[in-house]
Parts: structure tokens; C-alpha cells; sequence
């Protein structure tokens, strides 16, 4: 297939941002698997540059299949978004080095790439030099659907309304979001679940909890009695459903 548009000029690689699920292969999306299979890059996110990619191992056997070449892209877990902008910059970059000259380029994303996911960052960076990029998002199963689903607790029903919410939030904030809606999840609660607790324990939700981490993995997790994680190391992969 030529790489050059019928008036000679060169044509630019289409960008796809790939939600590959919550974390077990089988529930990747025929779409997002027909797509990989057959993709010349893959992007994949690492935390540094000694660390396996949580992502890749979730395509790691569907990989193998493609003739694809998988780059990983140092991505590391922080709250500086001045820190954090650098380093989507260089991924931006590195990708831009295969669309430039027409090779399609997938970014892997665990859950769902428009959900809290990083592939939103490196599309803003990506397009702010280069608004000219082709872009489709393939949709993945996010780990809220999927902690519900093997938690079997409902999200929402009828008129009810649900929150989704980072712990890191102010406590004011957590309290107001508890107090408003009929079903709240917590995400990014790794470092800070002991002040979620104390927060839950006053407003006497604790037995309206579940704590779910990495769901549909093997080391997966599901806890209905929280008080239990107290001073506990909470996996950064976990969530926690709040239904009252």
C-alpha cells in the first residue's frame, strides 16, 4: 500500500489509542485484537525503564502472532504535571518518528483510553505540533465496569447517580461527592486509603464497600470488609466501589 496520497504527498500514519481491558486477555474487544494483530508499532506504557509493561502483558501472546514492533515508553507514575509533560513530550515525539514517514501507530492503553487513561495526555501533546494526525480510539472494558461485574455490585439503576472520584481529592470534596451521589468510586486511592477510611468510617459507609484489586487477573482481589486493609499497602492497580 503506497504512503503517498494521489497528489504526491506524503501521507501521514493514522494514530489509534487501544483500550485493552482491565487486565485478562479474553476480554479484549474483537476490534481492538484484529487491530494489534496486524499493526506495523506498538506503544506500550512502563513506569521506568527497567519495568515490565502491565499493558503488554496483556497482548503479550497476540503480539507474538503480529510482525508488529512494540516500543515501550517511559511513563512513570506521578502527580507533577510539569514532570509528567516532559515525559509525554519524548513518547509524543517517538511516535511522531514512525507517523511521519506512514506507519500506523497503536498506543495501548489498560482499561479505556478515554478514561482517565494516559493515551488522553499523549494525544494532547501529539496534536498541539501535529493537528493534522489521523486518530481512532478503539474502546476497552474499563476496570470500574469490570470490578462491578466481578464484584456483582451495580454501578447505577433507574434515576440513580454515580461519581467517579480520584482519593487524592481534598477531603471536603470526598465528603460532598459521598454525601451527593448514590454510588461513588474511588480510583488512585493507593496512597492516601487510610484517610478515605477514616472519611467512610465517619460518614458510616464502611459496610457499603467493596475494595476490588486487579480485577480479572490472576492476583485478583475482591474485599467487602475494608477495615481489614487499615494501614495496609493498597495495590495502585485497586479501586473501591461505594454503593449506598
Amino acid at each position: 500500500m503506497s504512503n503517498t496520497t494521489r497528489h504526491g504527498k506524503k501521507k501521514i500514519g493514522r494514530l489509534y489509542g487501544v483500550g485493552v481491558g482491565p487486565g485478562d486477555p479474553e476480554l479484549l474487544t474483537l476490534r481492538a485484537h484484529h487491530l494489534l494483530s496486524r499493526i506495523p508499532v506498538i506503544f506500550v506504557p512502563l513506569k521506568d525503564e527497567k519495568s515490565s509493561s502491565y499493558a503488554r502483558s496483556v497482548i503479550k501472546n497476540l503480539v507474538k502472532k503480529s510482525d508488529g514492533k512494540v516500543v515501550g515508553v517511559v511513563l512513570p507514575m506521578l502527580r507533577d504535571k510539569e514532570k509528567l509533560a516532559d515525559y509525554w513530550l519524548k513518547a509524543a515525539e517517538s511516535m511522531w518518528r514512525y507517523l511521519k514517514k506512514g506507519e500506523d501507530c497503536a498506543f495501548v492503553n489498560i482499561g479505556d483510553p478515554l478514561l482517565y487513561g494516559t493515551f488522553i495526555h499523549i494525544l494532547e501533546t501529539l496534536q498541539k505540533s501535529h493537528p493534522e494526525i489521523e486518530v481512532e480510539v478503539i474502546p476497552g472494558i474499563s476496570s470500574i465496569n469490570a470490578a462491578a461485574a466481578r464484584a456483582i455490585v451495580p454501578l447505577a439503576s433507574n434515576d440513580e447517580r454515580i461519581a467517579i472520584i480520584s482519593g487524592n481529592r481534598a477531603d471536603k470534596v470526598i465528603r460532598e461527592t459521598l454525601e451527593n451521589f448514590d454510588t461513588v468510586v474511588f480510583i488512585k486511592m493507593n496512597k492516601v486509603f487510610d484517610r478515605l477510611l477514616t472519611i467512610l468510617e465517619e460518614l458510616k459507609l464502611v459496610e457499603k464497600c467493596v475494595y476490588v484489586r486487579r480485577c480479572t487477573t490472576q492476583d485478583e482481589e475482591i474485599i467487602r470488609d475494608i477495615s481489614k486493609l487499615k494501614g495496609e499497602k493498597v495495590d495502585y492497580f485497586s479501586l473501591l466501589i461505594v454503593r449506598k
